[in-house]
């Protein structure tokens, strides 16, 4: 279980997160989802132990405190060594982490017909997705934090992502944590949904319940949650 309590960033005299909390069972995939500056890449951030909290603590059920070992952390911006091939990014993750599996590399580097041998700073910015979860998937990490994984991908791309998460993570024993702008393509994926609105979370709710209690889509849920903050 994941536990974020009290939780507050402050950036200058700016606050990006004000008193957060969240609990994430294992073997959840979850979206953290929101309009643009809610605080969803900082609150990553936070966890992936990348940012330090001005208060609050992020609570994880593991002994290990080097928390890079026990969190597969995806960033939405570009993030590599341009003169990097994909193969030599793939050597120099499997010298980073120890749970980095090199035949799951090569598996989902088939999957998302990638060329071991082409040059990052030569990648669409498609193939360049799909580079970042390749390797992020590629670690057997408990936890993997994506932040926008599709962001700005063509639908084909999209939907080739959507189905590696499905077919490389175990659920027995990872969690994925993820934001998102793309709940039309990534509804079906999701277990449970945070939302977040100026730098808090307002509600985090099972999707099964929104859409058979509540009878809405995710979409619909966020809307009328932000109409009545």
């Amino acid at each position: 279980m994941i536990k974020v309590k009290n939780i507050s960033k402050k950036m200058g005299w700016k606050s990006i997160l004000k008193n957060c909390n969240m609990t994430i069972p294992i073997g959840k995939i979850i979206g953290i989802i929101g309009e643009n500056g809610s605080g969803k890449t900082t609150l990553l951030k936070t966890m992936a132990g990348i940012l330090h909290p001005s208060s609050g603590t992020v609570s994880l059920d593991s002994n290990i405190k080097d928390r890079s070992q026990i969190i597969a952390y995806s960033p939405d911006n570009e993030y590599f060594y341009s003169y990097f091939s994909v193969q030599e990014l793939i050597n120099f993750y499997q010298s980073q982490y120890d749970d980095f599996q090199l035949e799951k590399a090569k598996d989902l580097l088939n999957f998302f017909q990638l060329d071991s041998n082409e040059k990052i700073q030569y990648l669409s910015k498609g193939q360049l997705g799909r580079v970042k979860i390749t390797v992020t998937l590629a670690r057997e990490a408990p936890i993997l934090l994506l932040d926008e994984p599709l962001a700005g991908l063509d639908p084909m791309v999209k939907s080739k992502i959507i189905q590696g998460i499905i077919q490389f993570i175990d659920l027995n024993y990872q969690t994925v944590i993820l934001t998102t702008h793309e709940l039309l393509e990534i509804e079906s994926l999701l277990d449970e949904v945070v939302i977040m609105k100026e730098g808090t979370i307002i509600d985090q709710k099972d999707v099964e319940e929104i859409r058979e209690v509540n009878g809405q889509s995710v979409q619909e849920w966020l809307e009328n949650n932000y109409s009545v903050q």
